[in-house]
């Protein structure tokens, strides 16, 4: 008995520490938090089963997806966009068969950090724009909420969150941007830009709304794409649990079961209305600073955001935070983003003097932040989707330098 009530605190904390990032992407898509919760903890279930309960991972909403989302919405509505995310849980089982058939060296060979890199960039770079229009209180190009208060109110939550990520120890370290939107919402009460009407009105207990998808083949291929860089970084996930619990989870239960596992929760987060779900790195943290390896710890965190989605209070007090709050996070979410295709770059030392690599990055950065939309037919492929299967595309019909350059003979470094 002890033991569970142990199992179920440690589970509530690791809720906790994925809670922030959990909630902040339906927050700025325009999706549903409740969706968000419900389908990161059923996601988490889904794993656990396809993984025999083995890797204490926790399934979140995914960054790289916030983008994508934000465009889809705007250009397909929301019931196409679900059909869009649905249909982007099947790479992960694609990536799931190559792995089993071939292992990791055909996915090393069709996406190397020179297209991983750039892709990563471009996720955080494209939506630069919308971060920064919250921030100064910016909605569809009018001024929502007065330009001086939106300022205030970004930089202490975009403070706020500086702080902790850099300053705080322990735990609350894996927090920044619970911390943030949390002193944010505390100054935007005092300073009248809260609206509570909604939060008063709202009842206990709420099923959250469903939304049915709605097939749409060009939402489907622009997000296809889209899933490649959250599926890398879900290798890079099992990969980093498996440090800090000294298993290797890429034998056993196996990186082709994690993936089907992780997948499968993107598909289902699809279907029903909510955001897609990933490893989350803050949770990797929690276990490494707690030492609970538990799986069961997982478990539990999952069944405490199934029943969080069914509180109505809760999810009206989240959708009441203020949108500059929001953009001053999104200022340094979006660049962090941007920095961790950066160091893919750096960690791999891509030589940007090979003409090739030069141009597979330089391409791939040019039409993804200048929004280089290909139109086929009915079709349309743009931002983070168009930049994947340009950057895998070139990757593989540029030749790599190796015949004789400038004099110098072939096989030598140049």
């Amino acid at each position: 008995m002890f033991q569970s009530v142990k199992q179920a605190v440690s589970g509530a904390q690791i809720l906790f520490v994925a809670f922030g990032a959990l909630v902040l992407v339906p927050l700025l898509t325009g999706l549903n938090p409740a969706m968000a919760l419900l389908g990161a903890g059923i996601g988490t279930l889904l794993f656990q089963v396809c993984t025999g309960r083995q890797v204490p991972i926790f399934l979140g909403s995914s960054f790289a997806f916030i983008g994508p989302i934000i465009y889809s919405m705007h250009t397909w509505g929301q019931a196409a966009t679900m059909f869009g995310l649905f249909c982007a849980g099947f790479m992960y089982f694609v990536f799931a068969a190559i792995v089993r058939w071939r292992g990791m060296a055909l996915v090393n060979h069709l996406l190397p950090p020179v297209v991983i890199g750039p892709v990563i960039m471009i996720i955080g770079l494209s939506v630069a724009t919308a971060a920064s229009g919250m921030a100064m209180g910016l909605a569809g190009g009018k001024q929502v909420i007065p330009y001086e208060t939106s300022l205030i109110l970004a930089a202490v939550s975009l403070a706020t969150t500086i702080v902790v990520s850099i300053f705080a120890r322990g735990m609350f370290r894996l927090v920044p941007i619970l911390a943030g939107v949390t002193v944010g919402y505390i100054v935007a009460a005092f300073m009248g830009v809260v609206d509570f009407a909604k939060l008063v009105d709202a009842p206990w207990f709420a099923v959250p709304a469903f939304h049915t998808p709605e097939v749409n083949w060009a939402a489907a291929l622009f997000m296809l794409p889209v899933a490649i860089a959250p599926s890398i970084e879900h290798i890079g996930g099992v990969m980093a649990i498996g440090g800090v619990t000294g298993k290797d989870y890429t034998k056993s239960p196996g990186l082709h079961r994690t993936l089907a596992g992780d997948g499968l929760g993107v598909c289902v987060a699809g279907l029903i209305g909510g955001p897609p779900v990933t490893t989350y790195a803050e949770v990797t943290g929690a276990v490494m600073i707690t030492r609970n390896f538990n799986p069961v710890t997982m478990t539990w965190a999952a069944v405490f955001a199934i029943c969080m989605a069914f509180f109505g209070k809760f999810n009206a007090l989240l959708q009441s935070i203020p949108m500059p709050v929001m953009g001053g996070i999104m200022v340094l979410l979006f660049g962090t983003i941007a920095s961790i295709g950066l160091k893919t770059l750096i960690e791999a030392k891509v030589d940007l003097m090979e003409p090739r690599n030069l141009v597979i990055i330089s391409v791939v950065l040019t039409a993804g932040i200048g929004g280089l939309t290909l139109k086929l037919g009915g079709l349309e492929l743009a931002g983070v989707g168009l930049c994947s299967i340009l950057a895998i595309v070139l990757n593989l019909i540029l030749p790599k330098r190796s015949a004789t350059h400038d004099g110098i003979l072939e096989g030598q470094d140049v």
